[in-house]
């Protein structure tokens, strides 16, 4: 059977996701080493990087939509029955399992940047930015709650891999090179779809509001 190229991740969507992976790594870098101020910096940045994609989960393309990751149970069954016979086809943008992951990783990305933004070190001496605007106990609270926090990203982050090796191997689906092409090759035969696309006032729009998150975050805090 034929097949058909379909553009089905918009070029922002990928930045967003690979900027995350990066920023991910330097935060998880930066506090093992001991880099606090670089730390917090590039917290304010996961601020924007993560205010960006709830705005473009609102205003962007179909399948960059938020409400597009929660499956109906029916769609979610229906999707678990097919992968049991390994008769796998691409989903026009996140599958009911996918959209799930996605979704999970999302709250914990937000709870961990949440907790981190209030966070105060033992001594008291570095801190989140706006861990000056609560006690101290609670501040340390919040500390013990992002490191707890982190290492459900850890597992999240691993079963997230661990599934896109499961689909290559199992399935022979290639889940990465769509990410980074933002192409996804289909059956003719197929539903038909319409490629994405990013329109550049939208982009601004979401753009601005995570610049100006991250610049309140830093004019606040401290």
């Amino acid at each position: 059977m034929a097949e058909q190229r379909v553009r089905v991740w918009d070029w922002s969507l990928r930045v967003f996701h690979w900027t995350l992976v990066l920023l991910v790594i330097a935060m998880w870098w930066t506090a093992e080493q001991g880099y606090m101020e670089w730390h917090k910096r590039l917290g304010a940045a996961v601020v924007a990087v993560l205010v960006y994609r709830l705005i473009w989960g609102v205003i962007g393309p179909k399948s960059a939509r938020l409400y597009t990751l929660i499956p109906l149970p029916s769609q979610f069954l229906a999707y678990l029955s097919l992968l049991k016979t390994r008769q796998y086809s691409p989903s026009f943008g996140h599958s009911p399992l996918g959209g799930l992951a996605v979704l999970a990783l999302l709250t914990l990305l937000i709870i961990q940047t949440g907790t981190g933004l209030f966070s105060v070190d033992v001594n008291g001496l570095a801190s989140g930015w706006f861990g000056h605007l609560i006690s101290f106990d609670l501040g340390r609270a919040m500390a013990d709650f992002h490191e707890t926090s982190f290492d459900f990203l850890v597992y999240m982050i691993g079963l997230h891999l661990l599934a896109i090796i499961t689909y290559a191997v199992l399935l022979r689906a290639n889940l990465i090179t769509p990410m980074i092409t933002g192409y996804q090759t289909r059956d003719e035969g197929s539903e038909p779809v319409i490629s994405v696309t990013a329109p550049i006032l939208r982009v601004v729009i979401a753009a601005t509001a995570a610049i100006g998150a991250a610049i309140l975050v830093v004019s606040f805090g401290r």
